[in-house]
C-alpha cells in the first residue's frame, strides 16, 4: 500500500488505454480535461474526444445521441456538475430509454479539499440510485479504477462511476485483482460485525479493523464497490453470519450506501446497521486530512461505530 494514486488520475489512464482496444469508444469532457483527466485520451485519439464546453446538460444528450448511434460514450465533468447541474438530462436522455452512456464523475466528497461546499458533491449516489436501472459504482483505489472501466465499456447500460481528486493508496495487485459489477469484496474476515465501505472509506475500514482487533473485536470487511446494484446475497450473508453492520462512505449518510444496505437489510434479515457518512450537513473548505477528522471519516470514527453496532446486537 505504499503508492499513493488518484482514481480520476486512474480513470484518465484506463481511457487512454481501453480506447486502443475498444474503437468506438469516445470521451465527452465540459471544458474540465485537465481536473478530470480525459485530457489523456484527449492527447491519443482527438478525433474521438468532444469538448462540450460548460454545459453539462447538453454534454449528456450528446452522449445519448452517441449512445443511440452505437458508440460507447463516456461524459465526464465534476460530480456536482454531472450528478447535480445535468440530472434532467441523465434522467430523461440517458436514463429513460436506458441507453449505453458512462457517466465519469470526478472531485466528489469531502477530499475535494479546498474546493469547498459548492464542489463536494455529497448527495450524487443518492441522485444516481434513483435513477431506474443506473448501475452506481466507486472505486477503492487505482487498480479498481481501471477494472471498473473496462467493466463498464463491457456492460451494455448506463453507468454512473465515481472517482476522486485525493491520491489514495493501492490496495490491491493489478495483476490479480476480478472485477464484477454487482459483487462486493471481502477484503479481511472477522465474525463480530461487518464494516462495509466504498471508496476510500475502504482503507479507513482497514483500518478501523487493525483499532478493533486490539480491544479483541474481530471486523469484517467489505468493499461495496457497486452501490447500485448492490450486492444483496453478501450483505445478507454478513448479516447472518456477524449480526451488525457499520457502513462507511464519503457521502450524506442519507441516500448512499447506508441507505442502500439498510433498505436490503431491513426486510430479510434486519440487524443493527450504523452509518458512517457526513450527517445531513454540507461540506467545506480545507486540507483533506482535518476535513476528514471533522466530518467523523475516519478509522477511528469508523471503530467506535463498530463497538457500538456490537452493543446492540441481540
Amino acid at each position: 500500500m505504499a503508492d499513493k494514486i488518484a482514481t480520476r488520475e486512474a480513470y484518465g489512464a484506463a481511457l487512454a488505454e481501453f480506447g486502443e482496444k475498444y474503437d468506438r469508444l469516445v470521451v465527452l469532457d465540459a471544458d474540465l480535461a485537465a481536473a478530470t483527466k480525459t485530457g489523456t485520451f484527449k492527447k491519443k485519439f482527438p478525433n474521438r474526444f468532444f469538448d462540450c464546453g460548460i454545459a453539462e446538460g447538453n454534454m449528456m444528450v450528446v452522449a445519448a445521441g452517441m449512445a443511440a448511434s452505437g458508440l460507447i460514450p463516456f461524459a465526464s465533468s465534476f460530480a456536482m456538475f454531472a450528478a447535480g447541474r445535468a440530472f434532467e438530462q441523465v434522467r430523461n436522455a440517458i436514463g429513460y430509454p436506458h441507453l449505453n452512456v458512462k457517466i465519469g464523475a470526478t472531485h466528489a466528497g469531502i477530499s475535494v479539499g479546498e474546493d469547498g461546499a459548492t464542489h463536494q458533491c455529497l448527495e450524487d449516489f443518492a441522485t444516481m440510485r434513483s435513477i431506474p436501472g443506473m448501475v452506481v459504482m466507486q472505486p477503492a483505489d487505482a487498480v479498481e479504477a481501471r477494472a471498473m472501466v473496462e467493466a463498464a465499456i463491457k456492460y451494455e447500460g448506463p453507468c454512473y462511476m465515481r472517482f476522486g481528486r485525493y491520491a489514495v493508496p493501492v490496495l490491491f495487485d493489478k495483476d490479480n485483482y476480478s472485477f464484477a459489477i454487482g459483487k462486493g469484496i471481502v477484503m479481511a474476515d472477522g465474525a463480530d460485525v461487518t464494516i462495509a465501505a466504498t471508496g476510500l472509506m475502504v482503507e479507513q475500514a482497514l483500518a478501523a479493523r487493525e483499532l478493533l482487533a486490539g480491544e479483541g473485536i474481530l471486523a469484517r470487511v467489505v468493499n461495496i464497490h457497486t452501490i447500485k446494484p448492490l450486492d444483496s446475497e453478501l450483505i445478507l450473508k454478513c448479516a447472518a453470519e456477524t449480526g451488525a453492520i457499520v457502513t462507511a462512505e464519503e457521502h450524506n449518510f442519507i441516500g448512499g450506501l447506508g441507505s442502500a444496505v439498510c433498505e436490503c437489510v431491513s426486510g430479510a434479515r434486519p440487524v443493527p446497521v450504523l452509518r458512517v457518512g457526513v450527517e445531513d450537513s454540507f461540506g467545506r473548505s480545507g486540507k483533506v486530512p482535518p476535513l476528514m477528522e471533522y466530518y467523523g471519516l475516519t478509522a477511528a470514527h469508523i471503530a467506535e461505530k463498530a463497538k457500538e453496532a456490537v452493543k446492540l446486537k441481540k
